[in-house]
C-alpha cells in the first residue's frame, strides 16, 4: 500500500517512517500510529503521523497487509 495517501493509513497500522532530521539519510523508523496529522488525502512526501513512542514523521512503508 501507498504511505502518499490518507486513505491507506489508519491509527493502530504498523508502519515505518522517515523523521525531518533523518530526510537526507532515509533513515526509517518503525511503530504503531497513534494519530495521522496530514489533513489532505495525499501528500507527495508521504502522510505525516505520530507513532505511539512519539516519533512523527512521514509514512514510507506501510507493514500491516
Amino acid at each position: 500500500m501507498n504511505g502518499n495517501n490518507r486513505s491507506n493509513i489508519k491509527p493502530g497500522m504498523h508502519v515505518r517512517v522517515v523523521q525531518k532530521q533523518n530526510q537526507s539519510s532515509c533513515e526509517l523508523s518503525e511503530g504503531i500510529v497513534k494519530d495521522i496529522l496530514t489533513k489532505s488525502i495525499s501528500h507527495p512526501h508521504g502522510i505525516k503521523v505520530r507513532l505511539q513512542g512519539g516519533i512523527i514523521g512521514r509514512v514510507k512503508e506501510i507493514l500491516d497487509d
